[in-house]
């Protein structure tokens, strides 16, 4: 007998590779599309914000005027009549005064939520106790539900303990919710092996120690990133600062300092000013978040059995 040997389909190399290369091609040109309109909007503002022409808006897209006097008159203003300078306290829009608010409001809490939010996340993720899944679909359920549904029935409660349109007030409206975003945080304490528990157990530690100098000290990642989103929350938030607030402009935060900028009988004048002041605010979240996004990636479950 003859031993005859199937041959594999030949494959067409060149035309497969042509095939990926026009495809690749098609997705980087989509890509680039997406980009220019996601940035197109930020590279506005930027250039707005150091337009030396005042107005709302111009026939042409670059200045034909470059200056820094936008951001320069969010901190000193002058009067124009005289030329004086208006002390931060009489100013229109006192942006200085604004940032100070939104960085106390942002930095407490931030501090308030993130531990709270930890340390629900411990307790659902180790202790088990009656009506714990009662307790987590419970908080999952009232998770789906906007905020802004319960500003008023927050208002009043604020009212009633006489924390209305003050910064502590914000503070614990901010706060006062943080428990329910224990999802990411609780997942996160599920990947640290139980044996370090029980292991301080055996020596002797309490369920209070055993959080606070064991497993908090190997969860560096779900701590930053906590405490990321619960200051970007108030460092932006525009809905609850504007309820809340009113008319008690010394109190606002920046965000709604800003969007006053935007008054009719002000607008023509202060809208590059407004535009710098955008610019302004969004550096520090920009810079803090470049910085602390390293530590997404760390490998702490594994640094934990090691240890």
């Amino acid at each position: 007998m003859t031993n005859t040997s199937v041959q594999p389909p030949v494959v067409d190399q060149s035309g497969y590779a042509a095939k990926k290369r026009a495809a690749n091609i098609a997705i980087y040109i989509i890509l680039s599309i997406m980009v220019v309109i996601w940035i197109f909007p930020i590279v506005w503002l930027v250039i707005q914000a150091f337009r030396g022409e005042e107005g709302i808006s111009t026939s042409y897209f670059f200045p034909k005027q470059w200056t820094f006097d936008n951001f320069v008159r969010l901190f000193v203003e002058r009067d124009d009549a005289t030329g004086e300078i208006i002390p931060q306290s009489e100013m229109i829009y006192p942006y200085g005064k604004w940032i100070l608010n939104t960085f106390f409001v942002a930095v407490c809490s931030c501090i308030i939520s993130t531990l709270i939010i930890l340390m629900v996340s411990y307790a659902f993720s180790r202790l088990r106790f009656k009506s714990r899944k009662t307790f987590l679909n419970l908080g999952l359920i009232l998770g789906m539900f906007p905020g802004f549904m319960s500003m008023a029935a927050t208002y009043a409660i604020i009212e009633i303990i006489g924390l209305k349109q003050s910064l502590f007030g914000l503070i614990l409206v901010y706060s006062a919710g943080a428990g329910l975003g224990y999802q990411v945080s609780k997942g996160f304490f599920d990947t640290i092996p139980r044996s370090l528990d029980e292991a301080a157990k055996i020596d002797g530690a309490t369920r209070n120690q055993i959080f606070w100098i064991i497993i908090l000290p190997l969860s560096k990642p779900i701590i930053v990133y906590t405490a990321l989103t619960t200051f970007i929350g108030p460092w932006g938030d525009y809905i609850f600062v504007s309820y809340f607030m009113k008319a008690n402009k010394d109190n606002f935060t920046v965000a709604l300092g800003l969007y006053s900028m935007l008054e009719p009988e002000h607008i023509s004048k202060y809208f590059t000013t407004f535009c710098a002041g955008a610019v302004l605010i969004a550096i520090p979240i920009t810079i803090l978040f470049i910085i602390m996004q390293r530590f997404y990636v760390a490998g702490v479950t594994g640094g934990a059995v090691k240890g």
